[in-house]
């Protein structure tokens, strides 16, 4: 069994579904909304709940930060990168919308890996693929910085990323490097095509053999004496600039399709109907 703390992440456990709940512990101490509802989203699941003192919960967790909720857990099932060639098709994506994936080259701090799983999660990413290896497991930690984005994201496991990307290329993937070192600005390249955005370590970036197998490095250009971000921060700037590029082309293609059919006679008009996938501008020259 594996322990998850924290009112959001076991919140976010329950509603997705994904894992096998033992039992839930709440802090004989705590009483307000929040966790009445916590509690009741539980019982509605079949999770069984229980009220235990806050010292036995500290105790449990190893942290005091546990808000006064703790899971007991089935440990969460990692998905292989074949799983991952399959677009999610999040609700309120049109069938063929552009794939992204984020891929993490050796990220070890697991409040990182928490951040860039919640970034992921808002930014409408596909799925992640981690390495098994000289990186920060999904553990309690990296799942409460996650705020329980980690219970909804596709997340892969595997041995060698090099490979796992050289696959991701076979699928028609392009793989984004960000790299001080890159050749393009974030913001002056077309992210709305299917792409594999590739982070790298703290403080070593990626290594050589992942810098040499993306298609394109891409840099944050910077003002100020410091000559980099932290990578969940430069990761949740490009990630949300994908976001808005996809969000502006989709908004684009939609207003194309209102514009030919006429204020009226697109009214049974279905998802996907109004255009064909976009293709990719401006990549591979």
């Amino acid at each position: 069994m594996e322990v998850l703390y924290g009112l959001h992440p076991v919140e976010e456990a329950v509603k997705a579904g994904r894992r096998r709940f033992d039992h839930v512990l709440v802090a004989r101490e705590r009483e307000d909304a929040r966790l009445e509802r916590l509690v009741a989203l539980c019982r509605e699941s079949g999770v069984r709940v229980r009220q235990e003192s806050r010292e036995q919960l500290t105790q449990l967790a190893q942290t005091p930060a546990h808000q006064g909720v703790v899971a007991l857990v089935r440990p969460q099932e990692f998905l292989t990168i074949e799983d991952l060639f399959a677009p999610a098709r999040p609700a309120g994506d049109q069938p063929g919308a552009a794939r992204l994936l984020l891929a993490l080259d050796g990220v070890e701090d697991p409040q990182n890996l928490g951040a860039l799983l919640r970034v992921a999660d808002g930014a409408g990413v596909d799925g992640v693929v981690l390495t098994e290896r000289r990186s920060a497991p999904l553990s309690p930690v990296a799942v409460k910085a996650s705020a329980g984005a980690a219970e909804h994201l596709r997340i892969a496991r595997v041995v060698n990323l090099v490979r796992a990307l050289e696959e991701l290329k076979r699928k028609n993937l392009w793989i984004i490097g960000l790299d001080e070192r890159g050749s393009c600005d974030y913001d002056q390249f077309d992210l709305t095509g299917d792409c594999v955005l590739v982070l790298g370590r703290e403080g070593a970036g990626l290594h050589d053999l992942v810098r040499r197998t993306c298609d394109h490095l891409l840099r944050i250009p910077m003002k100020g004496g410091v000559n980099s971000l932290n990578v969940s921060a430069a990761g949740a700037v490009v990630l949300y600039e994908a976001f808005r590029q996809r969000r502006l082309a989709a908004r684009r293609v939609q207003q194309g399709a209102e514009d030919r059919v006429g204020p009226t006679a697109g009214v049974g008009l279905t998802a996907g109907a109004a255009s064909k996938p976009r293709k990719q501008k401006g990549l591979g020259s």
